[in-house]
């Protein structure tokens, strides 16, 4: 896959992670069974949505080799 899809890929998973996590944090904090410090835009989300698109960009070894 060449790198400009691969960190096209990443970066719209990123976004969309972002997006899903921020909605999954505002549910639990309104069924009133989140700890108190998780609030939207915070590190789980951030890094939830990067470990993701780590994921996502994830290349196999031979192509690194070639580069």
């Amino acid at each position: 896959m060449p790198d400009f899809v691969a960190a096209l890929l990443a970066a719209a998973v990123f976004c969309l992670g972002v997006i899903a996590l921020n909605a999954l944090t505002r549910l639990v904090i309104q069924m009133q069974v989140a700890p108190q410090d998780l609030a939207e835009n915070g590190f789980v989300q951030y890094g939830g949505a990067l470990v993701l698109a780590r994921a996502a960009y994830r290349r196999r070894p031979q192509d690194r080799l070639r580069a």
